[in-house]
């Protein structure tokens, strides 16, 4: 299965005074973004929360190396970089579709909660989805 990278315009309220991409809206982008990607992989969010499993943001982070302006668009490029069934980190670029020029890149970590908010191990509660995720983190190493 071949995953695509998220494709973004900018909107005209993402910016600043300057029309330069407020940085906030980075890190949307990276939620965007990891939403598409689970999709792609056959991992729709929604479902996973019907299944009473809640991926919270542990930690994100974002480098900006080139400003992102108003109309521009953007490939967003997010990738399992680990996963162990009890959190997982991914690494995004965030590149001119035109260019290929790298704007910025982030990182974000997630674990897995239950319905009351208790940290579970996904292998053990939904084999199949740790399945996929392993399959993920495997194709891009």
């Amino acid at each position: 299965m071949e995953l695509h990278p998220y494709q973004r315009r900018v909107n005209y309220y993402e910016t600043d005074q300057m029309s330069i991409v407020h940085h906030s809206n980075y890190i949307r982008w990276f939620e965007e973004a990891r939403l598409d990607f689970l999709d792609q992989a056959g991992l729709n969010y929604r479902k996973m929360e019907a299944t009473g499993i809640i991926v919270p943001v542990v930690d994100v982070s974002c480098r900006y190396h080139v400003s992102v302006r108003y109309d521009d668009v953007v490939d967003i490029y997010p990738k399992l970089v680990e996963y162990n069934g009890v959190k997982m980190t991914y690494r995004y670029e965030v590149r001119f579709h035109d260019t290929g020029v790298l704007a910025a890149d982030g990182a974000s970590s997630h674990c897995f909660l239950d319905e009351k908010r208790r940290p579970i191990i996904l292998r053990r509660r939904e084999p199949e989805i740790d399945a996929r995720l392993r399959a993920l983190v495997e194709k891009n190493t």
